[in-house]
C-alpha cells in the first residue's frame, strides 16, 4: 500500500459523522458503481472489522448505499439511501464477515446488475474520506481513486502495456502510477493507471481497439463540492 501523508486525509466535504465510515464509504459505493457499469439489482455488503461493529450507528450502511447510487459524500440526500434504494427496487443487504489480514475498515461489494452480471469490489477507508481499492471480481488491484484512473483488462501478452501507454503519450497524458496485475501467466491480467491528466474519450476508444484487450473502466476522482 501507498504510504499516505497527513494532507492526504484531512477534512473532505461530506454528510455524516465519521469521515472513514462515512465519506470514505460512500466513495467505495461510487466507485463500485462505475466498475459494475449498469443499473444494478442487487447489493450485497460484506462488512469487516470496525465497519462490520459500528455501521449502522456511524452511517456506514447509508453511505455505502449512496456511492451505489452514484452520490457523492457532500449529497444532502445520502440520510435518505436506504429508502431511495429501495424505492428504485435495488434489495440492499449488509453483512459483517471476516476479509483476512485488510484493514478494520474494509467493505466487499457484491453486485448483480439488471444484465444479470455480477461483479465485485474489495476496498479500505482509510481516513479522511480517502479509500484504497484492493480488488475488483476478486483479482488484486491497488489504487485510490485520488488521481483519474484507468483499469485495463488484457490478455497476459508481450506489447499490451507498451501499446497502451502509447496511447496515453500521444495524447500528453502523465502517468503518476501504473500497476499490472496478474493470475497466471499468459492468462488473463489488469493494469492500473493512476494519471494527472483527465483520460479523454479518444484515448479510452483507442484503448478498447487494441488486440487482447477486454474491457477498460475509466474512474473520474470526486471533486470536493460535487
Amino acid at each position: 500500500m501507498k504510504k499516505y501523508g497527513v494532507f492526504d486525509i484531512i477534512g473532505p466535504i461530506m454528510i455524516g459523522p465519521s469521515s472513514s465510515h462515512t465519506a470514505g464509504a460512500a466513495r467505495i459505493g461510487r466507485i463500485a458503481r462505475v466498475i459494475a457499469g449498469e443499473e444494478l439489482k442487487a447489493v450485497k455488503f460484506i462488512l469487516h472489522g470496525s465497519f462490520g461493529k459500528t455501521y449502522k450507528g456511524h452511517g456506514t450502511d447509508r453511505a455505502l448505499t449512496a456511492g451505489i447510487l452514484g452520490m457523492n459524500p457532500g449529497d444532502i440526500r445520502l440520510r435518505d439511501a436506504l429508502v431511495i434504494a429501495e424505492d428504485l427496487g435495488i434489495k440492499i443487504e449488509f453483512e459483517e464477515g471476516d476479509l483476512g489480514d485488510v484493514h478494520p475498515n474494509t467493505v466487499k461489494c457484491i453486485m448483480n446488475g439488471v444484465s444479470g452480471t455480477n461483479y465485485s469490489i474489495t476496498g479500505c477507508s482509510i481516513g479522511g474520506g480517502s479509500i484504497v481499492i484492493k480488488a475488483i471480481n476478486d483479482q488484486e488491484v491497488d489504487f485510490t481513486g485520488s488521481y483519474p484512473t484507468l483499469i485495463v483488462n488484457h490478455k497476459d501478452v508481450p506489447g499490451a502495456v507498451s501499446k497502451v501507454t502509447s496511447l496515453l503519450y500521444e495524447d500528453t497524458i502523465n502517468i503518476a502510477f501504473m500497476k499490472v496485475f496478474r493470475s497466471q501467466k499468459g492468462k488473463e491480467a489488469t493494469m492500473i493507471f493512476e494519471v494527472d491528466n483527465e483520460i479523454s474519450d479518444k484515448v479510452l476508444n483507442g484503448i478498447k481497439n487494441i488486440d487482447y484487450i477486454s474491457k477498460v473502466i475509466r474512474i473520474n476522482p470526486i471533486k470536493e463540492g460535487e
